[in-house]
């Protein structure tokens, strides 16, 4: 089955499209808020989206209507711990390097959003639960 998980936030959106877990996303990137609708629309008709899992927390009810305008089916899924969780799933993809390779990566900070990683774990959260 694939996903559509979106991040919602207050002026971005992270987006992931996955096809299982632990699997390499098909899109992932993160959009303000007022574009969200238009790449959207790009990803669905690139990829047939069977639904969309949304965070279920900041802005998701109005993300929730951008996609159903796009006749995606909605589910929404807890995202409790899905930033200290993506923040960790960011260093396995881009292990820090030079000295930061020896900083307990409890400690690091990603050098970039990553709402697109949050968004990906909400996707896998609710693949898990299905």
């Amino acid at each position: 089955m694939t996903v559509l998980g979106l991040d919602p936030g207050t002026r971005k959106c992270g987006y992931a499209v996955v096809t299982g877990i632990d699997t390499v996303p098909l899109a992932l990137g993160i959009v303000p808020i007022e574009t969200l609708a238009e790449r959207l629309r790009e990803v669905v008709a690139a990829t047939p989206v069977a639904l969309a899992a949304i965070g279920r927390g900041t802005n998701a009810a109005v993300v929730a209507d951008v996609v159903r305008s796009l006749g995606v089916a909605v589910e929404l899924v807890d995202e409790r711990e899905t930033s200290l969780l993506a923040r960790a799933r960011f260093f396995v993809d881009h292990p820090p390097r030079g000295w930061r390779r020896i900083v307990p990566r409890g400690m690091l900070l990603p050098d970039r959003p990553i709402d697109d990683y949050a968004a990906l774990l909400i996707a896998e959260r609710f693949l898990k639960a299905s």
